[in-house]
Parts: structure tokens; C-alpha cells; sequence
């Protein structure tokens, strides 16, 4: 899969599917090529003239004027000579200077691809599912050697980028800038898709034309954050969700990030992420190195759609690890939205055993359990029973839980310390704070210093004699706050700006451990709903709270963006009260349930207040996930028709024999007078098969439901308001089909 061509220094990667195709320029810095449709092997595009272009331009080889790195496609390009666009690398040395010049030395090609030391990072199980290459680069000034690591799988198109620096010299230097990844295309004719959003309302779909300049997404919170997901897409102007060219980058990593394109004046494009180059600065002394987290770039030429799958596949079968990879989830109540903190054991009880009697599976009690918290104002840090909601101990309260035939799962903050805790009158200083300055509150609280090793191995204890104690099956991780006032007071004054990367390898220390010596547990990641949803953490918790906005309305835009990068097994998703706890919006049951089903199906409410036939309709969902588990985690998910640009919303779920699916339909607003005929175009089947559609019980062929549609219900309004009543709202509709063998 990965050819050198010796006599033209050319290296191309191929797998059938696509081609990335790069070469060692006379420079010996290494040119970008190529990243697309899969190229004939015995292609040879390095011999290209790529600087056809005035010699007006800084040279950089004497007697050839016309040889400016400010004309060429770089791989990895560094600062200061001759380039006057963004790198990838940017380094101080001892003396003060910012240049650099790495020149390329040798490779070496492996097969499979591995794992990255403290960091998230993509896997093979067998190495014959991929190739690595590489590529060694020495700076002979600084005494430095760079390794850029490439791997290519055999069935998938993708790309897995990261970069290594090590110090192999007596003097220390700076790494001020250091990408994961760097693309250079020669055109800028995309437009640039990404999700942003903020509590709520995370992870919305954004588009818009590149232009000439810098047009970026970033945190600095030291979360991925709400407000943008490591993530951006360049869709080529004839694409759509199911054809054309698409290339796409997601960020295996947690804390602050940059993704960047940058266009200049000759209309080509600069893709770059990695880690925030604003406050990062990391010192690296003789014999020290630093790993950069993965970059995951995709091309498909199959839409927007053929992107998604492309991520799922991936995450499925190469982030997600452990027990809960292939293991179909527990269908949960999370006990949250029932009682907030106001709760006891009997009240607990109560709703458990009405949980159990509606075919739930797992109890995940939330917040409040432990310390002396009955309000956001303090215990976090305090990781034991809660005596006066307890008083027989939370044990006693999960041997009940066990008796009904109940898993449990149990809340944690772990990042997070209360002012008025124990752990903060015995250990003030673990908290994060600037020397003399104000320390600002979030949400009442303080975020633990998690670069300091002895901090993070006294969560991580009290934590696992929590799991020991209870049984747990399950944990809930929660972040509820950003950094502020970033300082660690065991970094010395010129490691400062390490802080944040330090901060969040001490995080994926803690999942890594609980992980490793608790393999049984699924955790679900959480930061305050969606505010830490990406790939970093896929690798530790297989799935993660997508949004604490629950209403099923909204969750159309959160399911639908999350969708592009994310597959439907790690989108934490349940069915809450009506009126919406967030929006105060009345929704019908059957819409709640049928937005849910598209996620890790789950309820946040009461059960002990439903009615009768509320509770008949619960037990119906439930069992109606239960039989269709297999093909929502593992399917191929298509979206039809985007919340972000109509009233109506599609998705469906083919398996990947194409004999059977699930399609999701949904309309927000009723509209007077509608049309007579409404269809519902489908995508994926296979056009000669049968498939038995539940909902008419009757067959259609696969062509007749993609090129003619599905029949949609009738609108709900006057003339059919009887049938509504008897059958419910017509808001929604979810349709399964079976191939008839």
C-alpha cells in the first residue's frame, strides 16, 4: 500500500480507494502532491514543474531564483524561509532564532499502526489492516529530529497524520508551533463546513465559501468545547450528502486545538490542525521529545454521507476499544432530570423499581450522591456516600438496586473541586489558581491541577474504592467548567504555557487507568452536555452526553451535526419530560422516543409519574430499540434531509448487507392545508431487493423507496384529527424494512 519510487523520491500511499502522493523537494524538505481519488501505482508526479511563477519571489537556492517556498506545496512546512504563510512547525533556539531546517534522512515502512504513548490514538487489531510510513527529518543546527507518521488502511479512505520532535542535542529549544497535520490544494474551490454551536445547541452545521485570508475554528478553554468541535470539511461546489468530493480532518485530542485554511494569493489552499499555537510553548531539553495527537483526514467521493460512514467505520473498528466495542449497551434511566438533587434512598426506590418494571436495564444515579452535596455549591472532590441521603450506605441502596435485577451506574466530576469541600480545606492548593491574582468561579467550582501526577493518582483512588464498593457497571464523567486562570504551581516559570497539553495527558491518565483496571465499566464522557464530545476520549468512553438539551426537537440539529464525524454508538441520547426541561416545548412521547432511538437510546424522567398508556408506549420503545440495537450501532447511518435547511428532517440506517433498515422521519412545524402526496425519498438499498416495510405492512422494492419514496403519514389537522388521537401525532415516523429473502 505504500510505494517509494528511490530514483524520484516520490512516496504514494494507496490503497485502491485513494492516493496521497508526496516527494522529497531539492531542498530536501519534503513536497505535497497529491490526496484524492486513488491514482494508478506506477503514477510519478514529482518531476511536475510546481514553481512556475515570476522569480520575483524570495529564493531559497541560490542560482535558482524561481525555487520559493512561498510558490511550492509543502508537507510540512516551517517558518521563516521564504514561506510567508502559517506553518506547521515554528521553533525558538537557545539563541533566540525562529528558523529551522529539517532535511529529509531516511523512512521506514511498517505494517500495521501504532499506538501513541499517553495520547488517544487509532489501532489495528491485525497488522494486515494497514501501513505506516515514517519520514525522519534532522535540523543538523538544532541537533533535532522530526518523524512524521502516515498510515493508511486497507479498506477505509483515510489518512492518519502525526507529527514527533525529539532533542538529540546538549541545548534546549522551544517548540512553539507544532501541527499534526499540514495540506496543501492547489485551488481553493470548497466551501468550508464546520460545527459549532455553545450549551444547548452544540456541534450546529456551518458553511461557507473560502475566500482569500485565514477563516479558522479554535478553543482556548482547555476543553474541545461547545462552541467548536475539532472538526472542518471542504465540500467541493457540485457535492451534496450523497455525491461529490469531499475532504475532511477531525482532531484525536481533548483540549485546545486550532483548525485552519488559509488561501493566498494564488488561490491555494493551506489545511492545518493541531494543538492551540496561544499558549503552548513546550521546552523540550537534550534527549526529551513531544508526540503530537492524530489527525484523522478523510476524502470521499460519495458526499457528506460517504465522509460519516468513512469516520464510523474507523471509530468502530479502530478508536472504540475494550468490552464495549462490539457489545450491544444497556438500555438506561438516568435519574437526573426525575429529582435533581432533591432526592433520598426510598424516593430512588421508588423510581428504580418502576424503571424495572418498563424493561430498563442499568440505574445511573447523578449528582448529589456524595460528600455533603444537596446543591451546586460544594463536595466536589469528596468521592464518598452521602450520609443523610444514604444513611445505610450506598451499598445497601445498590444490593436493592440488584435485587430488582438492576445494573448501576454512578456521576463523577473528577477534574473538579469545591471551595467548600474537604478536599479543599486539606489541599487548597490542588486547585488551579494564578500566584496574587483573583480566581474566578464556574459553576461554583475549581478545577483540580491534573499535570500534577499525585493529584491525579488521588482521584484515581478514590474513584476505584468507589467502583469496588459499588459494583459499578457504568460511570458518568462529567466537566462542568473551563479553565480559567491557568497556572500550575509545579511547572517552572518557563513551562507555564506546557499547561494546558500537561493538563489534559493527566485526563487521559485517569481514563486510561479506570480503562485498563475496570475493563467491565462503559463510561459515557460528558463536559456540561457536549462541551468535550470528540475523538479523543471515543478511545477511552465509547460513547458521550451529547448535549444536555434534551428537547427532541433540538436534538435534530445536535444528532444531525454530531453525525458528520461521530457514529450513532457513542451519541448519548434519551427521552425526557414534556413540557422540555431546557425549552419548556410539549412534544408527544412518540417523537421523543423516535429522535432517541438514533443515539444510545436512554430515558431522563420520572417513571413513577406516567400514565398508562405512557408507560405501555415506553415499554413498546424499549422493546422496539432492543430488536433493532444491532443495526443502529453498527449500520451504515445516511441523512436525507438537514433540520438546518427545511422543516423537515430524514436519516436512516442501512445494514451493511443491505437487507434491512430504519428510517427516521420528522416534521417541526404543521403546515395548513398540505399537500395530498407526501414521499420520502430513501438512499442505500440495494434496487432489486424486496423489503418488507412494518409501518404499511406491505413490500416495495428498493428502487420503487429510492426513486419514488416512501409514503409520509398525513398531516395532523382538522380533517384527520380523529385519527391522530387514536394513533398519535403525526410529527414523526419511524419505519423499519426487512429484505424478503
Amino acid at each position: 500500500m505504500i510505494i517509494f519510487d528511490e530514483k524520484e523520491k516520490q512516496f504514494h500511499l494507496t490503497n485502491g480507494q485513494i492516493s496521497y502522493i508526496f516527494f522529497v523537494l531539492k531542498n530536501g524538505h519534503l513536497g505535497s502532491i497529491y490526496f484524492g481519488e486513488a491514482l494508478n501505482e506506477c503514477t510519478n508526479l514529482s518531476n511536475i514543474n510546481h514553481h512556475l511563477y515570476p522569480n520575483t519571489y524570495s529564493s531559497y537556492i541560490e542560482g535558482d531564483r524561481a525555487f520559493s517556498l512561498e510558490t511550492l506545496r509543502q508537507e510540512y512546512p516551517v517558518y521563516g524561509t521564504t514561506d510567508y504563510r502559517e506553518p506547521a512547525l515554528s521553533i525558538i533556539g537557545e539563541n533566540g532564532s525562529h528558523i529551522s531546517n529539517f532535511i529529509y534522512k531516511y523512512h521506514i515502512i511498517t505494517k500495521g499502526k501504532p499506538i501513541l504513548e499517553g495520547l488517544p490514538s487509532t489501532y489495528t487489531d491485525n497488522e494486515e489492516d494497514a501501513e505506516t510510513i515514517q519520514i525522519i527529518l534532522e535540523d543538523t543546527v538544532l541537533a533535532a529530529e522530526l518523524i512524521l507518521s502516515y498510515t493508511i488502511f486497507t479498506d477505509l479512505r483515510v489518512i492518519i497524520r502525526s507529527a514527533y520532535i525529539c532533542n538529540k542535542g546538549k541545548n534546549p529549544f522551544f517548540l512553539e508551533r507544532f501541527m499534526s497535520t499540514s495540506v496543501d490544494f492547489p485551488d481553493k474551490d470548497f466551501s468550508m463546513v464546520q460545527l459549532s454551536g455553545a450549551w444547548a445547541r452544540e456541534r450546529y452545521v456551518k458553511e461557507r465559501r473560502l475566500e482569500t485570508g485565514i477563516q479558522s475554528i479554535s478553543s482556548l478553554r482547555g476543553a474541545s468545547s461547545h462552541q467548536h468541535n475539532p472538526f472542518l470539511a471542504f465540500v467541493r461546489p457540485d457535492a451534496n450528502e450523497t455525491q461529490g468530493e469531499v475532504f475532511s480532518f477531525n482532531f484525536i485530542y481533548s483540549s485546545n486545538f486550532i483548525a485552519q485554511a488559509e488561501v493566498d494569493q494564488f488561490d491555494c489552499l493551506r489545511v492545518t490542525m493541531g494543538i492551540h499555537p496561544f499558549r503552548f510553548k513546550w521546552k523540550l531539553c537534550s534527549n526529551e521529545h513531544f508526540q503530537s495527537p492524530e489527525v484523522v483526514m478523510v476524502h470521499s467521493n460519495s458526499g457528506l454521507n460517504g465522509m460519516s460512514q468513512t469516520y464510523h467505520d474507523l471509530y468502530r473498528k479502530h478508536l472504540i476499544r475494550g468490552v464495549w466495542k462490539e457489545v450491544s449497551r444497556p438500555i438506561l434511566l438516568n435519574n437526573w432530570e426525575a429529582t435533581y438533587f432533591h432526592f433520598n434512598e426510598k424516593k430512588l426506590l421508588e423510581i428504580a423499581e418502576a424503571s424495572k418494571e418498563l424493561g430498563i436495564e442499568l440505574f445511573v444515579l447523578d449528582d448529589g450522591w456524595f460528600g455533603n452535596r444537596n446543591d451546586a455549591t460544594s463536595s466536589l472532590g469528596d468521592w464518598f456516600t452521602n450520609k443523610s441521603k444514604f444513611p445505610n450506605g450506598i451499598q445497601h441502596f445498590i444490593s436493592e438496586l440488584n435485587r430488582l435485577g438492576l445494573q448501576f451506574g454512578l456521576w463523577f466530576e473528577p477534574e473538579m473541586i469545591s471551595p467548600k469541600s474537604e478536599l479543599y480545606n486539606n489541599q487548597p492548593n490542588w486547585a488551579i489558581n494564578t500566584p496574587n491574582r483573583p480566581t474566578s468561579l464556574g459553576r461554583n467550582q475549581l478545577v483540580l491541577d491534573f499535570s500534577r501526577k499525585e493529584i491525579v493518582d488521588a482521584i484515581y483512588y478514590q474513584i476505584a474504592s468507589i467502583i469496588e464498593e459499588a459494583n459499578l457497571s457504568y460511570i458518568k464523567w462529567d466537566m462542568n467548567r473551563n479553565i480559567t486562570e491557568a497556572y500550575s504551581l509545579h511547572l517552572a516559570y518557563d513551562q507555564q504555557d506546557e499547561f494546558f497539553h500537561r493538563y489534559i495527558l493527566g485526563v487521559y491518565d485517569l481514563y486510561e487507568r479506570l480503562h485498563t483496571n475496570f475493563p467491565h465499566i462503559l463510561i459515557e464522557s460528558c463536559a456540561g452536555g457536549g462541551g468535550r464530545f470528540d475523538a479523543g476520549l471515543l478511545n477511552y468512553a465509547p460513547q458521550a452526553w451529547a448535549s444536555d438539551d434534551t428537547d427532541p426537537i433540538e436534538r435534530l440539529k445536535i444528532q444531525y451535526g454530531s453525525s458528520f464525524a461521530y457514529p450513532l454508538s457513542s451519541i448519548g441520547s434519551h427521552v425526557s419530560t414534556s413540557p422540555n426541561h431546557q425549552t419548556l416545548r410539549h412534544s408527544s412521547l412518540k417523537t421523543r422516543g423516535n429522535v432517541a432511538f438514533f443515539g444510545t437510546f436512554g430515558y431522563e424522567l420520572d417513571p413513577t409519574t406516567l400514565s398508562e398508556l405512557e408507560k405501555t408506549t415506553i415499554k413498546n420503545q424499549i422493546q422496539f430499540y432492543k430488536r433493532h440495537q444491532s443495526l443502529i450501532q453498527y449500520g451504515d447511518f445516511y441523512r436525507i434531509a438537514s433540520p438546518f435547511k427545511g422543516n423537515e428532517t430524514a436519516w436512516m440506517i442501512v445494514s451493511k448487507e443491505r437487507d434491512e433498515a430504519l428510517v427516521g422521519w420528522y416534521k417541526v412545524l404543521a403546515t395548513p392545508n398540505p399537500k395530498k402526496y407526501q414521499y420520502l425519498k430513501l438512499t442505500g438499498l440495494e434496487k432489486n431487493y424486496l423489503y418488507y416495510v412494518e409501518h404499511f405492512d406491505r413490500f416495495f422494492y428498493g428502487d420503487e423507496l429510492m426513486y419514488h419514496g416512501i409514503p409520509l403519514p398525513p398531516e395532523f389537522n382538522g380533517p384527520n384529527k380523529k385519527i391522530a388521537k387514536r394513533k398519535g401525532d403525526f410529527q414523526s415516523e419511524v419505519f423499519y424494512l426487512k429484505q424478503k429473502k
